[in-house]
């Protein structure tokens, strides 16, 4: 483009490119690389900030049990279990369930659940925006709840809280909504690096259930955060992985065998207990009474069966470490698993706020722990380890629960260090994920947007338009206009010449060739002016060009953002020189081709396998 500027009726026009905002600057270029590097500071602070906040919300979850359960203040690690109380314990879920639902009522209704679907349906319907006062009313509902005897998990509201974090942070800084969405991710990725120490487990989880995209412009700053958050980590609560485990020896093809038939038993299983889960809250939905009154209902029943199995209240990250350390009798595992999975259930159903992490973990790992035992019994030279079928049941559990796939399999191994473990676990997982699918066409994290009427994406395949450089498509049988001509000769001109009919607009040149801009038809018709005007005067905003070097996806961009239907093709954003011209029918056109051919190879081969059998 030219680097003068152009005249639009005495005022100065600067070009399309460069008086684009931040929300319309295109990919790959230096102004978007140097917003990269910007979003990667800020994840790094996001990352800085996340040790410190999982640390206050763990220290504000003991708070509040020390003071419920032993009627003192302190932030000394405890477990609910250990309590006195007797029967009155029945009571303290309840006392929390009021809490909560006050603070839903009053506060924000957002805190209830446990945080990834609140989290994921921002991503998609609200540019990642999330409220301010979630950052701490979401924690604060959180701590309550888990502190006086709810039977979840911290690392919910942590990457919640991360999330809102990383969306607060986005919404004071002038950047875009898709850069936003990177730091929600970002925060949410970097909570639960703080808390589990697993930095890669925590990037996947953000690619699959916020980033809902693989591509290296948005896992820079996840990634970024996710290591600064371990790196703080290991400041406050040491190196040490969060569920030691006795060493994983090379399992066996039999038990291999057993871990992955094993996991589809626990994949269907994972369809059950989502679908139990949503019945329960559909339950609620019914009662004819206010939901601010559910957690307290929900309370009630986790503080019956906190009374008669005390190991279901509370947290229960003890109560993993004793599965994957097979420190559990076949009759406990049975007990325990199901009545946290009942607690749990109602307790979340009925729209309180905690984690589901924690307790499909202990579900998953009481599950596959048991069904070890019974066949290690029966087949034991097939050497199947009650403990590793513990760790593969809590990520196969998981797995199916929420389909993220990848993230189970590498959580698994970050958490206990066992890299032996990691041929079972991908078995295991690999069967439940398959199960799950083939039975639910949702998760558990996605089946309470998908009722809203949101669709969440769950493939990333590589875009065919980002495969077409512009080049290989665009018309170099482009019809200009020149400045000097009139509007009145360019209307007789359409009128008689037939075969610019089927032109739209026109770019607008100099005497040298160089575009000044582009008028449409209905410029040219429908504007109230004098036959007299010249072109230069028709132009009414800066040209949208494009470089032949660039995809079809940077144009299909392009034209959103500046509202219009073509774009000019120029040798280079300075110089103006006109090559072509692209059009939406010219992309379409495109797509539909690539479309067809992949579909063709798919046909082929088909047929070449036919012709073979």
């Amino acid at each position: 483009m030219p680097s003068s500027s152009r005249t639009q009726q005495g005022v100065p026009v600067s070009p399309s490119l460069s008086s684009q905002t931040p929300d319309t600057l295109p990919v790959n270029t230096a102004a978007s690389r140097r917003r990269l590097v910007w979003i990667c500071v800020l994840a790094i602070g996001l990352g800085a900030l996340a040790a410190p906040v999982a640390k206050g919300l763990i220290d504000l979850i003991h708070l509040v049990t020390n003071l419920f359960f032993y009627g003192r203040i302190s932030l000394a690690q405890v477990e609910p279990q250990g309590h006195g109380l007797g029967a009155w314990v029945i009571v303290i879920p309840v006392i929390g369930g009021l809490i909560v639902g006050a603070m839903a009522r009053w506060g924000a209704n957002a805190i209830r659940g446990h945080g990834i679907p609140e989290a994921m349906e921002q991503v998609l319907l609200n540019d990642s925006r999330i409220p301010a006062r979630i950052t701490f009313l979401k924690p604060l509902s959180s701590a309550v709840s888990i502190g006086t005897g709810g039977p979840f998990g911290a690392e919910g509201p942590i990457i919640a809280t991360g999330g809102a974090l990383g969306s607060l942070l986005g919404q004071i800084s002038h950047i875009t909504a898709l850069e936003r969405k990177t730091l929600l991710a970002a925060g949410a990725a970097a909570g639960m690096a703080a808390v589990f120490s697993a930095p890669l487990s925590a990037v996947l989880l953000a690619v699959e259930l916020l980033l809902f995209e693989f591509r290296g412009r948005s896992m820079l700053p996840v990634m970024l955060a996710t290591i600064v958050a371990t790196g703080c980590r290991y400041l406050l609560l040491g190196t040490e992985p969060v569920f030691a485990m006795q060493a994983v020896l090379s399992a066996s093809s039999a038990a291999l065998l057993f871990y992955a038939v094993m996991g589809a038993l626990i994949g269907c299983t994972s369809v059950f207990v989502t679908r139990v889960l949503y019945w329960i809250e559909d339950g609620f939905e019914r009662l004819p009474i206010h939901w601010m009154w559910w957690p307290a209902q929900g309370g009630l029943a986790v503080g019956l069966i906190g009374f008669i199995v005390p190991q279901t209240l509370g947290v229960g990250y003890q109560l993993i470490s004793d599965i994957v350390n097979a420190k559990l009798a076949l009759s406990a595992l049975l007990l325990i698993g199901f009545a946290k999975w009942v607690s749990w259930s109602i307790a979340l159903g009925s729209g309180t706020s905690g984690g589901t992490l924690a307790p499909l973990f202990i579900i998953g790992g009481s599950l596959g722990a048991g069904l070890a035992i019974l066949l290690s019994g029966v087949f034991p030279e097939w050497g199947i380890s009650p403990a590793v079928a513990g760790l593969v049941g809590m990520a196969a559990m998981f797995a199916g629960a929420s389909r993220a796939l990848l993230t189970a399999v590498v959580f698994a191994v970050e958490v206990t260090h066992q890299p032996n473990a990691l041929l079972p676990l991908m078995a295991g997982c690999a069967s439940a994920y398959l199960c799950s699918s083939l039975l639910m066409n949702t998760t558990i994290m996605t089946e309470k947007i998908s009722r809203r009427g949101v669709t969440v994406p769950d493939e990333y395949a590589a875009d065919p338009l980002a495969q077409i450089r512009v080049e290989s498509v665009f018309s170099t049988k482009v019809v200009t206009l020149n400045v000097q001509q009139t509007l009145a000769e360019v209307q007789q001109w359409l009128q008689d010449d037939a075969a610019t009919t089927h032109h739209q607009g026109f770019p607008v040149v100099d005497s040298q060739g160089v575009l000044q801009g582009v008028v449409t038809r209905r410029d040219i018709w429908q504007l109230d002016a004098s036959g007299e005007m010249n072109m230069a005067d028709i132009v009414r905003r800066a040209p949208v060009v494009i470089t032949p070097d660039k995809t079809l996806r940077d144009a299909a961009d392009h034209m959103v953002r500046n509202g219009v239907g073509r774009v000019v093709i120029t040798a280079s954003e300075e110089s103006g020189k006109v090559l072509g011209i692209l059009t939406r029918s010219d992309i379409i056109r495109a797509h539909t081709g690539a479309i067809s051919s992949r579909e063709t190879r798919s046909r082929h081969i088909r047929f070449q396998r036919k012709k073979n059998q």
